[in-house]
C-alpha cells in the first residue's frame, strides 16, 4: 500500500488527503447529527398519542434541517475535489441516491404539513414522515455497504449492502432514541429508555455482523485485519466497542431508578455512548477502505482534480467550514434543555 502513497509534501500530495479527511469528518458528522433526527422519525410512529409525536418533533425542530447540511458538503467535496470517484459511485449509486432524496424529501413536507393539517389528515403526514426516515436511513446503510464491496456485482455483496442497510437503521433509532432521553421528561422519556434498549441490542447484533463480514468483502480488507502483525495492533478496536456497547446498556438500565430519584446528570450518557460507537466504527471503516475511495480500483491520489483546483477549493473551504461549525454550536447552545411545544407563529 505504501507505495500508492506519493510525496505528502507536495500539494499532489498533501491535498488529496486533506480534502479525504474533510470529506469523511462531513459524513461522519452527517450520519451523528442527522442520524438522531432520522431515528426520532423512525420512532415517530410508536409515540403515544400526537402530545408525544409533537414533543417528539420538536425535539429536532431546531436542528434536523441544518443536519443536512453536512450531507451537502460531504458530496459537494466528493463532486469537486474527487471527479472521477464522484462520477463512478453516483452512477453505482443512482437508485438508491434517488431513493434516499425521496425519503429526505419526503420528510421535509411531512414535517411542515404535519402542523398545519387537519386532524384527520395529520396522522397521515405523521406515516410519511416515518416512512421518509426509514427510506433515508436503509438507502444510506444499502449505499455504504456497495461501496465498501467496490461495487461488485453479485449476490453476496448485495446481501452485504442489505445487511448494512439494516445495521444503520437499526442504530439511527439508537441515536434517536437516545437523543429523546436527553431532549424529553416523564412518560416518554421512560418509553424512550424502553427503545433503546431494544435498539442497542438489534445495533449489536448488526455491528457483529457486518465486523465479521467485511473482511470477507474484500481480500485487501481481510488482509489489512487479519494480518497477525496487524491483528496485535487493531484488538483495541473491537475491544474497546464492546466496551462501549456495555456501557451503553447499563446506563440505560440503570437509568430509570435514578430517574424515580430525580437524578437527570446521566441522562446523557447513553447517548454519548452511541456516538462512541458510530465513531469506533467509522474508524474501522476509514481504516478498511483507506487508500481508495472506489475500493480496490481508484486510490485518493488517482481520483482527485488537479492541484491546482484543488488549492482554489482549499481556499473556499478554510473560509466555510468555520461558519458551519460555529452556527451548529450556536443552534445546539440555544437550543439546550428540555423541548418545548412545537409552533410556527
Amino acid at each position: 500500500m505504501l507505495e500508492q502513497i506519493p510525496d505528502l509534501t507536495t500539494s499532489a500530495g498533501w491535498l488529496p488527503l486533506a480534502f479525504m479527511l474533510v470529506m469523511g469528518l462531513a459524513v461522519l458528522a452527517y450520519v451523528i447529527l442527522d442520524g438522531f433526527d432520522l431515528g426520532v422519525g423512525l420512532l415517530l410512529q410508536l409515540g403515544d398519542g400526537d402530545a408525544q409525536k409533537d414533543t417528539m418533533i420538536a425535539s429536532i425542530g431546531p436542528f434536523w434541517d441544518a443536519n443536512e447540511t453536512w450531507l451537502v458538503l460531504g458530496i459537494g467535496i466528493l463532486l469537486v475535489a474527487f471527479p472521477v470517484a464522484h462520477g463512478i459511485v453516483l452512477g453505482a449509486l443512482y437508485l438508491p441516491v434517488a431513493l434516499m432524496l425521496i425519503g429526505l424529501t419526503l420528510r421535509g413536507v411531512a414535517f411542515d404539513f404535519r402542523v398545519k393539517a387537519r386532524d384527520e389528515h395529520k396522522a397521515t403526514w405523521d406515516l410519511a414522515f416515518f416512512a421518509g426516515s426509514l427510506l433515508a436511513s436503509v438507502a444510506q446503510g444499502y449505499m455504504l455497504g456497495r461501496m465498501v464491496s467496490g461495487f461488485t456485482e453479485n449476490l453476496w455483496s448485495y446481501l452485504f449492502a442489505c445487511l448494512i442497510g439494516l445495521g444503520m437503521t437499526s442504530g439511527y433509532a439508537l441515536l434517536g432514541s437516545t437523543w429523546l432521553i436527553i431532549k424529553t421528561t416523564d412518560e416518554l422519556q421512560r418509553r424512550a429508555i424502553t427503545w433503546a434498549k431494544r435498539s442497542i441490542v438489534l445495533l449489536a447484533i448488526g455491528v457483529a455482523g457486518v465486523s465479521l463480514a467485511t473482511p470477507f468483502v474484500s481480500q485487501r480488507i481481510y488482509e489489512k485485519w487479519f494480518g497477525i502483525e496487524n491483528l496485535i495492533v487493531l484488538w483495541p478496536i473491537p475491544a474497546m466497542t464492546a466496551v462501549t456497547f456495555v456501557v451503553a446498556y447499563r446506563s440505560l438500565s440503570r437509568l430509570p431508578e435514578r430517574l424515580d430519584q430525580g437524578l437527570h446528570d446521566s441522562e446523557w450518557i447513553p447517548f454519548a455512548s452511541t456516538v462512541a460507537i458510530f465513531m469506533l466504527a467509522f474508524h474501522g471503516l476509514a481504516y478498511s477502505l483507506f487508500p481508495y475511495l472506489v475500493m480496490d480500483r481508484i486510490t485518493i491520489w488517482e481520483a482527485a482534480a488537479a492541484p491546482e483546483s484543488l488549492m482554489f477549493i482549499f481556499v473556499g473551504a478554510i473560509i466555510v467550514l468555520p461558519v458551519i461549525v460555529g452556527y451548529s454550536v450556536y443552534a445546539y447552545r440555544v437550543f439546550r434543555g428540555k423541548a418545548t411545544d412545537l409552533s410556527y407563529y
